[in-house]
């Protein structure tokens, strides 16, 4: 007996890339200004502290957003 795979795994996608897909077209289908604080919404901000000889480095801060 087979299980049930979900739509998004037998397409080959992971589930995040899943989800940020239907997040972006949610985004694109609002109206203003709904649309434009949404999109603000979008962009992810992080640091990224490499370590070396038990001690971190300075951090370097990340931007990364959904571009097409």
């Amino acid at each position: 007996m087979s299980s049930a795979v979900p739509f998004w795994r037998a397409a080959g996608m992971t589930y995040i890339g899943y989800s940020n897909m239907v997040a972006s077209a949610v985004r694109k289908c609002l109206k203003e200004p709904y649309r434009s604080e949404a999109l603000g919404r979008e962009k992810v901000h992080f640091t990224i502290s490499k370590w070396s000889d038990g001690k971190p480095e300075k951090p370097t801060l990340r931007t990364d957003s959904a571009e097409e």
